[in-house]
């Protein structure tokens, strides 16, 4: 699902835009948390006088085919070091080849059922390979037996719950990771939340409202409650929740950036520029209002005004495709063709782009 602003929205089937940065940050994470362990095997030495060290850090900065082809060598030696196979699957999954890495990791797991990185990584790159079955009791005995200085399994572990339906038992994993109450107002407010990035709406509205039944006061929840209305197009019942939260929290930009966005759904033009001014007000660097108000601003035609604000959020993020069209067409009412046309081709361009980084995996 695309927002009305271009973004992406978060869940299951945009995996791609959601989720790669954060599991790229969390292998990186892995890799600096597990240096410790990694000292302990540093010994090993790889052609060319390269410990395990030296070719970690080869596909910390990058080079994982580099470090592959001395880690193949590695893996000839009889015995094979400590540490190797591990390895390989990192830089597997460091290329994004999780069918590889997976193997690899597995194999490292068999020669070291305590090795505490491979059984990390490769519950991540099970839930990569869309296995979040098999991935689950990797990730559970992880949390089980990991100390809590390693890399926390619990967020992963939540989205593989998720996948197979376990709701609560997300919930739990996620409050764990936060430290909440498992059932506190806060746990059910944080799973809706992620609930509604993976677009499972049905069981985000009901831990929603869960939050609210359990601290009607609890910030962020009616906003929440909004958001899921407005995935599911009740937009009358969007509007009523945001006007909620905005009742308890009138300083939240991003309360008048939804209202703005129900009320452009909606066809309520009026309303909608007073809250999108008001988001900008609060929030004059999120591109989001900048680019709603737009084109509520197009809808109403006054190109020169909507042409301000367009102009002003490619210049604060010139990779949305949503921006350059919208721009386009401003200019295009304005009379100034060559620069619509040069927009139009650049937000095409963008857009194709986008389309192209797909994850084989999903």
């Amino acid at each position: 699902m695309t927002r009305s602003d271009g973004r992406k929205k978060t869940g299951k089937r945009s995996f791609p835009t959601t989720f790669a940065w954060l599991f790229a940050a969390l292998f990186c994470v892995t890799a600096t948390s597990m240096r410790g362990q990694q000292q302990q095997v540093s010994s090993s030495e790889a052609p060319g006088g390269a410990d395990l060290a030296t070719l970690r850090a080869l596909i910390d900065k990058g080079h994982a085919a580099e470090a592959l082809k001395q880690l193949e060598v590695l893996a000839t030696r009889k015995p094979e070091p400590a540490g190797v196979e591990r390895l390989r699957g990192v830089a597997f999954y460091a290329q994004n080849n999780f069918a590889e890495a997976d193997h690899a990791l597995a194999t490292a797991l068999q020669q070291n059922g305590k090795d505490v990185e491979a059984a990390a990584m490769r519950g991540l790159t099970l839930f990569r390979l869309g296995k979040s079955v098999d991935a689950i009791p990797i990730l559970e005995g992880l949390h089980d037996g990991a100390p809590y200085s390693k890399v926390d399994p619990s967020y992963v572990l939540a989205l593989c719950y998720i996948d197979v339906r376990r709701y609560d038992d997300a919930r739990h994993a996620f409050a764990r990771q936060y430290g909440f109450e498992p059932d506190s107002a806060a746990a059910y407010q944080l799973a809706g939340r992620m609930l509604l990035r993976r677009e499972a709406l049905t069981p985000a509205q009901e831990f929603a409202k869960k939050a609210v039944e359990l601290n009607p006061h609890l910030p962020l929840t009616h906003l929440l409650l909004g958001e899921v209305a407005l995935a599911s197009q009740h937009l009358d019942e969007a509007v009523t929740e945001f006007e909620e939260e905005r009742a308890l929290n009138p300083l939240l930009g991003a309360i008048y950036d939804r209202l703005g966005d129900a009320y452009t759904r909606s066809g309520n033009y009026q309303k909608a520029q007073q809250a999108l001014q008001q988001a900008i007000l609060l929030e004059p660097n999120s591109t989001g209002p900048f680019i709603l108000i737009g084109k509520v601003l197009l809808k109403r035609q006054d190109a020169v005004s909507a042409a301000v604000y367009l102009e002003r959020a490619v210049r604060m993020d010139p990779t949305n495709y949503m921006t350059h069209s919208l721009l386009g067409q401003a200019y295009r009412m304005m009379g100034r063709t060559e620069e619509a046309a040069q927009e139009a081709a650049t937000g095409q361009k963008l857009q194709s782009a986008g389309k192209s980084v797909q994850d084989p995996t999903q």
